[in-house]
């Protein structure tokens, strides 16, 4: 029995095209001819501003559905490689640390199987899940982590388990490169040089293109990429529960994913914190065509699975 069997067979139970990325049926079939694995995780439980974060994977979902197979940019399907939808995790409310485990089981059981994970939230934290899974099999890994907010405290409200803190987590698994950042407490800028962390900060990046060049540089062999979507200025994404001013644009940071997959080995990634704006319905397809795009560009420059 596989390690994604024994978390239970409701995770591998028949998706309709109403609850599967793309509308494509996922069955234990198509999973098991699958390159990606999309694993929505509808929980908020340490969100302090907004909440409502939990409705995100299925908005995501349900915006995929109308999305074009066809990608103009790389002449590609990426459909065709294999993209299978397991079911919502189940929700813990016992603990937040138990939502992780949760997660971190997850992506165990997925790159198990020889494939990879794509982690849609939900909140932040969930990702420290899938990281750790990430981590545990690539040696070397390190994280690119694409947010407005460093997510670098020791505790937040009490609790060392929030998403103010998941970054401060990962990084006892392995390095991070931030990039797009322009909210952070002071602890938090000193952790950051006393750390010697690669963070580019977003008026970094507005000031000086070349940075970006930076960015890449910093990266090499297997990375994991997580993807705030409040890294995004919040005239395209104003769908977040916590938005700042400023940010980088669509083009700006699907350059910086192109030349990252182009040059690295991406293990699996998120696209976490869409909270969705009723009647407002484009931050739900830019964060859908987004999850779209990466998959396109990963399997165009990674050809074979890892």
């Amino acid at each position: 029995m596989s390690h994604l069997q024994k978390m239970g067979s409701r995770l591998l139970e028949n998706l309709g095209p109403h609850s599967s990325f793309l509308g494509l049926r996922s069955t234990e079939e198509t999973f098991a001819g699958a390159r990606a694995v999309i694993v929505p995780a509808p929980y908020d439980g340490t969100t302090t501003y907004r909440s409502g974060t939990r409705e995100g994977p299925r908005a995501i979902l349900q915006a995929s559905r109308e999305l074009e197979l066809f990608d103009e940019e790389t002449g590609s399907e990426a459909y065709l490689h294999g993209i299978a939808t397991i079911e919502e995790l189940p929700v813990t409310v016992s603990s937040p640390k138990d939502m992780v485990e949760l997660v971190r089981d997850a992506g165990e059981a997925i790159f198990d199987a020889g494939k990879m994970p794509v982690l849609l939230g939900g909140e932040h934290l969930l990702s420290l899940g899938m990281i750790e899974a990430a981590a545990g099999r690539f040696p070397g890994m390190k994280v690119l982590h694409l947010d407005a907010h460093a997510d670098l405290r020791e505790e937040y409200q009490g609790s060392s388990y929030s998403n103010a803190c998941v970054m401060r987590h990962v990084i006892r698994h392995a390095p991070i490169v931030q990039a797009g950042i322009r909210s952070l407490s002071k602890e938090e800028f000193e952790f950051l040089q006393s750390q010697k962390i690669s963070c580019f900060f977003a008026h970094q990046l507005q000031q000086d293109a070349g940075l970006w060049d930076e960015v890449v540089s910093c990266l090499d062999g297997f990375v994991y990429i997580s993807i705030d979507l409040d890294v995004f200025d919040p005239a395209i994404m104003p769908a977040v529960g916590t938005p700042e001013p400023g940010g980088p644009g669509w083009y700006e940071v699907l350059a910086l994913l192109r030349r990252v997959s182009a040059g690295c080995r991406i293990v699996g990634f998120d696209v976490m914190e869409l909270l969705p704006i009723p009647q407002v319905v484009a931050p739900d397809f830019v964060a859908a065509r987004l999850v779209y795009k990466l998959l396109s560009y990963i399997f165009m420059d990674n050809p074979h699975p890892y």
